[in-house]
């Protein structure tokens, strides 16, 4: 059984895999600047309570599958990633700043994809069995049809 996570009044499990580039695909993400960049996602991860499920750091990408809150949108997450890490390398490392003189490291945009192990055909089955009534696309329990008729029991 897959196991939910707790806030103070919401139970859940929003499990999403990012990827995001860097800018012309150059291969800077070794050695010490790959375990650079996995650090910076590890510490503002924790800080935004968003679990690393699971990570890779390749020489031109980055790959993290997390786990984040409902408060969490993964607009601002990925921008918190990719702007601290871009920040931090940039003043770390010269061999950074002289590849990526413009002041970006990451190429524009990111891939994003929910994970679920519940297709939308199981939802649908799931929430049409919740009643009987004769409008199966949005139903409302205990209500009458629209043609008059009575709720079904």
């Amino acid at each position: 059984m897959e196991e939910h996570r707790h806030g103070s009044h919401t139970v859940f499990s929003i499990h999403i895999h990012v990827v995001w580039i860097t800018k012309y695909r150059h291969k800077v993400l070794r050695g010490a600047v790959g375990y650079r960049v996995r650090d910076v996602v590890r510490e503002e991860c924790q800080r935004q309570r968003v679990d690393i499920l699971q990570g890779h750091i390749s020489a031109d990408h980055v790959h993290v599958m997390l786990s984040i809150p409902p408060q969490v949108t993964i607009n601002r997450l990925v921008q918190q990633l990719k702007g601290k890490s871009s920040y931090i390398l940039l003043r770390e490392f010269s061999q950074i700043r002289k590849r990526y003189w413009g002041r970006h490291v990451w190429a524009r945009g990111y891939f994003c994809r929910s994970r679920g192990q519940v297709t939308d055909e199981i939802i649908k089955a799931y929430i049409s069995n919740q009643c009987h009534d004769h409008d199966a696309s949005f139903s409302i329990e205990g209500e009458a049809s629209p043609d008059g008729e009575p709720p079904s029991t």
